[in-house]
């Protein structure tokens, strides 16, 4: 356990788009990722949405990658890992209300299990799993939700029970929003979007907008601030001792998962090439003494 200095590193983004069918999330969500990156071939989709994404295939040529059912965590872990291998920039995953609510999603399955209680213990993981791939994943990335009027049962002041409307309520495990670093709302068919979580700053408590290219591209200068992943692997491989690396270790404390094997591979550098030179030395001292001797003796 170590305490360290606060640092601002550079971060992948985080990004959540919730809203009604129609409200425009997959166009935001195109619009918002090439902001981002610049590049719509740097851009994949995975369209859950009935092949809803081709409809914006005149905004550029970004790259879809359909999902059909069964929508199960797996599935979708295996397609995010998928536009990873491509050479991905940025990821929309278009949406992950079916790995929660979709034919072979998460609540079928509790079902399928029997519906108990404790058949949470074996399908939590499972969705935990796909969460964490969202989060550990080294391209942007993007998730879109729907979203679906929520009532509750509530007693009026005369003591009777009437239902009342508690606004929209995300189609997915409740908390989802809270692992994002921005999270936006769509309110209405007009595309406007407010901020519901927002760790950036930028956006919360601010009048509704449209999400445009714009917004990806004030995301991006909010990312870029601070210390850079590139920048520390270029230190880690220019390091020439053992106690370089543990001082970059701690350094980037906030990147040292993703530094740690480049850390690992560079440390085997350098022992190696200690050994070499003691090899060397070794090689070389019996003659230094040979050398010796016959100097004395003349």
């Amino acid at each position: 356990m170590k305490l360290h200095q606060a640092k601002r590193h550079q971060v992948k983004l985080r990004l959540g788009l919730s809203g009604a069918s129609g409200f425009g999330k997959t166009y935001s969500a195109l619009l918002l990722a090439h902001g981002i990156t610049n590049d719509w071939s740097r851009i994949a989709i995975i369209d859950t949405e009935n092949n809803s994404a081709n409809l914006y295939a005149h905004l550029g040529d970004f790259n879809v990658l359909s999902l059909n059912e069964p929508y199960t965590p797996e599935r979708y872990i295996e397609a995010l890992k998928t536009c990873e291998n491509a050479s991905m920039e940025v990821i929309i995953v278009d949406s992950i209300t079916h790995e929660w609510q979709g034919k072979g999603g998460c609540l079928q399955i509790h079902e399928q299990l029997g519906g108990r209680f404790q058949d949470w213990a074996k399908v939590s993981p499972r969705h935990q799993a796909f969460i964490d791939a969202i989060l550990q994943s080294k391209c942007h990335v993007i998730t879109t939700v729907r979203s679906k009027i929520d009532y509750a049962l509530d007693k009026d002041s005369s003591g009777k029970t009437k239902v009342t409307k508690h606004g929209l309520k995300e189609v997915t495990r409740e908390g989802y929003e809270y692992e994002l670093t921005v999270n936006f709302e769509m309110i209405n068919d007009k595309h406007l979007a407010k901020a519901s979580k927002d760790r950036t700053g930028l956006f919360m408590d601010k009048p509704e907008f449209i999400i445009n290219q714009s917004t990806g591209r004030k995301l991006m200068q909010w990312c870029n601030m601070g210390l850079s992943i590139d920048q520390a692997i270029q230190e880690v491989e220019e390091c020439t001792t053992i106690e370089g690396l543990r001082q970059l270790y701690s350094k980037y404390s906030g990147m040292q998962k993703q530094i740690q094997p480049i850390i690992i591979k560079r440390k085997e550098e350098i022992e190696s090439n200690m050994n070499q030179v003691i090899d060397k030395s070794q090689i070389v001292e019996p003659f230094k003494s040979q050398s010796n001797a016959t100097n004395s003796k003349s």
